[in-house]
């Protein structure tokens, strides 16, 4: 993907509704986006993430339209029984073209059209025996025949690609996307609690700049992926990640890179770099370690350190992470093929990776997204 744009990692979506209803695809500088995106701190009337507040739910995994931006992110490591890997993804993204409240949408007539919101879907599948990966996108403005999120049960949809829960109940979920060539059917159950991240759900990306965002972790996930006319019966373990904001980043960003890991041991981490164009170590990197109990800990940037080992066309596909502590532990984290790049309205890199420690033997396996590259 190529540039930074509202605070938030793990899913980059916010400038992608504004690029797409622009016309505006594939923009290879990160500077030219800040004319369309506007400057920081001007909110339009939206309320932006300047303090720590209450999280509650469910109610908090339904939208914000009271917020410029948000995105509902989840990707799953699956195998079927042969052993066969595949990694899927499903993000829906949000964008506010005017501050709107949570009331229920009208579900006819013109006030139904009237919702001041677009969305975007991304729905990609990595199948990692054929070194292959595949994407789509879809891009509705937000009606109840098209697209929108609901609370009471929730519910995200666009034109028929649904991540939405079972019963009244948020677990399970069930994740439906499909298009001609793959196709994803994905039941969900949670098997750790809601990780607030940053200070208490407050994720800074800077001084001046923060969203509210959560995770949920290690959730369990069964069901079956389609390649072509095959079928595959399938079970792993996928990740929600959640970010709502209306702050932009400051423009001495150029991107982030951002890993969320689940490892054998039954522990989970959640990491972002912000990159600078000064090429210096950002103060506002930061992550968390959840131990197999559920217990997490925040990690400020002296907690890891990060730093690319292997190059491919330019992303960088290979890590060395140091998790400090009296006793360091390192870990090499790698693509489990290169190519995993989103080929969608603005490129990024976006897929599975394993884990070795230090004695080369694999410990874990998650995901990966890289922005702000000019490939």
């Amino acid at each position: 993907m190529v540039a930074p744009r509202f605070a938030g990692v793990g899913g980059f979506g916010f400038a992608l509704f504004v690029l797409a209803a622009c016309g505006d695809a594939h923009v290879e500088s990160t500077r030219s986006l800040r004319g369309i995106l506007g400057q920081s701190g001007d909110d339009s009337g939206f309320e932006t993430a300047d303090r720590v507040v209450d999280f509650s739910f469910p109610a908090d995994h339904g939208p914000h339209p009271e917020f410029r931006s948000e995105w509902w992110y989840l990707t799953a490591v699956l195998e079927d029984a042969d052993g066969r890997a595949f990694g899927a993804q499903f993000t829906l993204f949000r964008h506010g073209i005017e501050p709107r409240t949570a009331d229920p949408v009208p579900t006819d007539g013109a006030e139904a059209w009237r919702t001041g919101q677009i969305y975007m879907a991304h729905f990609a599948v990595s199948d990692v025996a054929e070194r292959r990966h595949m994407e789509a996108e879809r891009l509705a403005r937000g009606h109840p025949a098209l697209a929108g999120v609901g609370s009471a049960p929730f519910a995200a949809n666009l034109e028929g690609w649904r991540l939405e829960s079972s019963d009244t109940d948020f677990w399970p979920l069930r994740l439906a996307a499909n298009t001609r060539d793959f196709e994803v059917h994905l039941v969900l159950n949670d098997t750790k609690p809601v990780v607030l991240q940053g200070e208490a759900g407050l994720s800074r990306k800077g001084p001046d700049n923060a969203s509210y965002y959560y995770s949920i972790p290690r959730i369990r996930a069964e069901g079956a992926v389609r390649i072509g006319a095959d079928w595959h019966d399938v079970t792993g373990l996928a990740w929600l990640d959640r970010e709502w904001s209306t702050s932009v980043l400051a423009p001495e960003y150029q991107g982030w890179d951002w890993f969320a890991v689940s490892f054998d041991d039954g522990r989970d981490l959640m990491l972002f770099r912000l990159r600078r164009f000064d090429g210096r170590r950002d103060a506002y990197d930061a992550g968390s370690l959840v131990a197999v109990n559920g217990e997490s800990r925040t990690l400020a940037a002296s907690d890891y350190e990060l730093t690319v080992s292997e190059r491919w066309r330019g992303w960088p596909v290979g890590w060395n992470l140091t998790l400090g502590g009296k006793s360091p532990q390192r870990y090499a984290i790698r693509a489990v093929f290169e190519d995993q790049v989103m080929e969608t309205s603005v490129r990024y890199w976006e897929g599975v990776v394993e884990v070795r420690g230090a004695d080369g033997n694999e410990v874990g396996k998650g995901y990966m997204e890289l922005t702000g590259y000019t490939q």
